[in-house]
């Protein structure tokens, strides 16, 4: 569309009342801004733009730290200026100390996204379903916490924290360190990587404030429905890696039938039609601004 209405602030609050209301929360992740659009014709609750899915479509690269904070808050602004809802943004684990996580809420913020994961892992980072993670002390990521709340302008921009202890220390530390991070401030709490439908479970019981879960195709925790989920007791769940799973899928097949066969008819009913993606662009909205402008 070519007018977007919807104020940043207005997301916001749309988020916040999201958090209030019964049922689940629904979160699919988008690797750019097209894909974005699509998750939100789709008529999901909230986008997500994560720094997997970024890293990959912005650098070609691994979600290895090799993302700046001044590159994921560009493509954080270019997708949250195109949305009507609300975008959840991955912060990492504020791109370093205290004083980084303030740039980073305000970065993100003004960009336009209404809420930011921030994660106790150390710096350099790992995807949070890679081997080999390691995680700061508690209280060190409880100040980061307060650094967020502290850098917040809007109330209503909502702050998720995020524990990888669980594969460093165990589950129990993990739980502890997600009760501790609401006692902080924290308006959601997410433990990564749970290895069983039973640790859900039991995350579910101990950890009493508004919860955030991961369903990542091929990673280490169990894929369950959105349904299964929302009766557990979560409040988010978040899809972040499947539009650029069946991008890569998808690209592939297209090019093995460009080059075995000289052209893409052998795939065309996996297309969109011309039309079509012209209607996803507003193309004809655009293209009728001059005329309504000299009317």
């Amino acid at each position: 569309m070519l007018h977007r209405k919807v104020t940043p602030q207005e997301k916001n609050a749309r988020l916040r009342q999201l958090l209030r209301e019964p049922g689940i929360i629904r979160s699919f992740g988008a690797h750019d801004v097209f894909t974005a659009l699509l998750v939100e014709r789709a008529g999901f609750e909230t986008v997500f733009i994560g720094g997997f899915g970024t890293s990959a479509s912005l650098l070609g690269l691994p979600d290895l730290n090799f993302l700046t904070l001044s590159e994921m808050a560009d493509a954080v602004r270019r997708m949250a200026r195109r949305l009507t809802v609300p975008l959840i943004a991955d912060g990492d684990t504020g791109h370093g100390d205290v004083h980084n996580v303030v740039r980073t809420v305000t970065e993100f913020e003004s960009a336009g996204a209404s809420g930011i994961i921030l994660e106790d892992q150390v710096v350099p980072k790992r995807c949070g379903h890679f081997e080999g993670k390691q995680v700061i002390p508690t209280e060190e990521m409880v100040l980061k916490l307060k650094a967020a709340q502290k850098a917040r302008t809007d109330p209503n921009f909502v702050i998720i924290a995020r524990t990888d202890a669980r594969e460093v220390y165990g589950l129990d530390e993990a739980i502890h360190r997600a009760n501790r991070y609401g006692e902080a401030g924290a308006d959601v709490i997410f433990i990564e990587a749970p290895m069983s439908v039973a640790e859900l479970e039991t995350i579910a019981e101990r950890v009493p404030y508004p919860k955030f879960v991961n369903m990542l195709t091929g990673g280490k925790t169990p894929i369950l429905t959105a349904k299964e989920l929302e009766q557990m007791g979560y409040k988010i769940v978040v899809y972040p890696i499947d539009t650029l799973l069946v991008t890569a899928k998808a690209v592939m097949e297209l090019t093995k039938a460009l080059m075995g066969t000289g052209t893409t008819l052998s795939v065309r009913d996996r297309m969109v039609s011309f039309d079509e993606l012209k209607t996803l662009l507003g193309v004809d909205e655009w293209l009728r601004l001059r005329d309504e402008l000299m009317a």
